[in-house]
């Protein structure tokens, strides 16, 4: 399925990045299309594989022709993939295309329940400064999971890397929203919304720019979030759009590499958007943290404490 060139302007583009997702791709789409049916909006839906090596590519050009498929030859990170559907949606070149009043990035390990599209859209254009939004976050068993969080600081770098009381675990100590809010009925303001669900305004994209592709995985929708937020947009959880989201479909294939890729994303996080003492002090932080790791694991886990060793070598750099 192509875009035609003089098609009317799409009320909102959903953009979905895959790798290796074939067990659970065709779900996560049966599903959004099903929502946005019954949606009353003009939708285009755009999947860019990053070169998956599975069955992926052939489930979608089957059983969906009318996905619009992009294909990579390699595995060009998650950033620039969205990137490059939302370049093909005009928001690189104004001349090509009408933009889309919106853009959804959606995970693929995500099911879709019944309303959540629209109401997210919904919210999204009630304001003239909200600038994202995103659905409230279910595991597959229906148990609570945190869809929204604080911007990344200090105090959530030391829950993560050395002991920290439960309390301190799950409050605002580390980042975290209070559960009241998701079970509430009203949007409420977060600093980020976790990416597998994360509607723009197709201003705030033309405002603040795409992902930075610097960022291979990880951290790049906190970045992007920080920017939007530095542009004076409002960010929102919208808890009666609920979507489940299984969680780790794609990273959890390779736990050594990721443990990499996610670190490299933080520090260079800390990097754009810590002052300077802020990001000396979390280096060390990542660096005794590392340490600490490795002095836990097992003879046999070889690959992570690697993983360990090269991470401390990046916050040493």
């Amino acid at each position: 399925m192509t875009a035609p060139e003089d098609a009317p302007r799409t009320d909102l583009a959903v953009v979905i990045v895959t790798w290796n997702n074939a067990e659970i791709i065709a779900d996560a789409l049966r599903s959004l299309l099903e929502d946005l049916a019954g949606s009353g909006l003009r939708c285009e839906v755009w999947l860019a594989d990053s070169a998956s090596d599975d069955h992926t590519v052939e489930i979608v050009r089957r059983d969906f022709d009318n996905v619009i498929l992009l294909e990579n030859e390699t595995n060009i990170g998650f950033g620039a993939a969205n990137n490059q559907a939302l370049r093909q949606l005009g928001f690189a070149n104004a001349a090509r295309r009408e933009k889309p009043t919106a853009v959804y990035l959606l995970n693929p390990d995500t099911v879709t329940q019944p309303g959540a599209t629209r109401l997210l859209y919904d919210t999204l254009l009630s304001r003239s400064k909200i600038g994202v939004v995103g659905a409230r976050l279910t595991f597959a068993d229906g148990s609570f999971q945190h869809s929204a969080f604080r911007f990344p600081g200090l105090r959530q770098l030391w829950a993560e890397l050395f002991p920290t009381p439960g309390r301190l675990i799950e409050g605002g100590f580390n980042g975290r929203y209070p559960r009241t809010l998701y079970a509430g009925a009203l949007p409420f303001d977060v600093d980020f919304t976790l990416g597998a669900t994360m509607m723009l305004r197709r201003e705030a994209i033309e405002k603040t720019g795409l992902f930075d592709e610097d960022f291979f995985i990880y951290c790049e929708e906190v970045d992007w979030a920080w920017r939007i937020r530095k542009h004076g947009w409002r960010i929102l959880c919208v808890p009666r759009a609920h979507v489940t989201h299984l969680g780790g479909g794609s990273t959890s294939q390779a736990r050594p590499s990721s443990l990499i890729h996610l670190w490299k994303s933080r520090l260079l996080l800390y990097e754009k958007h810590f002052p300077a003492w802020k990001r000396q002090l979390a280096r060390q932080l990542v660096i005794l943290g590392m340490r600490r790791k490795m002095r836990n694991l097992k003879a046999e886990e070889a690959e992570l404490r690697a993983a360990c060793r090269a991470i401390i070598e990046m916050a040493e750099a």
